[in-house]
């Protein structure tokens, strides 16, 4: 299918498309922090792909490619719209709402108010990861939530591995701090 969509082979890139759009609309969202920010990355990066799909050598995975082109729309996104984007990240922005905790049954699920502390934990976790400088929460997304090697986030991100290593602990080290600030434990 690469070949193809390489010679210009629309059917073959949507059949491409189909099978990435998913992947990367999670990366961007990671990224970004917003699902509406998230669907023009990785429209834009489609869109960059069709028109440059010439550069693609096949030196790296065309998953890679592609994931290296999402994280540049998400920076040029990030560059255009920082300080908006730093209102968002703030760690004092409560969430006030209390959406998305189903109705309880007594069964053996678990309760209502357990299901409200793995929330306000996950949106904790959420704010912490966002927190991140734009750097750090790359390597973070791409190497603990997409699982990817460290030689394929070095590729994406055009870092060493070194590097990746090294700014993969300080994220880490970051949102464990941030985490337990947010739960009171210092």
């Amino acid at each position: 299918m690469i070949g193809a969509c390489l010679v210009g082979d629309l059917r073959a890139f949507e059949k491409l498309v189909a099978r990435h759009q998913r992947g990367l609309y999670n990366i961007a969202l990671r990224i970004s922090g917003s699902e509406e920010d998230a669907a023009d990355i990785v429209q834009e990066t489609f869109l960059s792909a069709w028109r440059k799909r010439s550069d693609f050598r096949g030196e790296a995975k065309f998953s890679t490619w592609l994931t290296s082109i999402a994280i540049n729309q998400a920076r040029e996104l990030w560059r255009r719209d920082a300080r908006k984007r730093a209102r968002e990240q703030s760690l004092d922005r409560q969430d006030e709402t209390c959406g998305g905790v189903p109705p309880q049954m007594a069964s053996e699920q678990p309760s209502a108010l357990e299901l409200l502390e793995e929330l306000q934990l996950r949106e904790l976790l959420d704010r912490c990861i966002q927190a991140l400088d734009r750097g750090f929460r790359e390597v973070l997304i791409l190497r603990d939530m997409r699982d990817m090697a460290y030689e394929e986030v070095g590729k994406i991100l055009g870092l060493r591995e070194g590097t990746v290593k090294s700014r993969l602990f300080r994220a880490r080290e970051a949102v464990r701090e941030c985490v337990n600030r947010g739960l009171g434990k210092q």
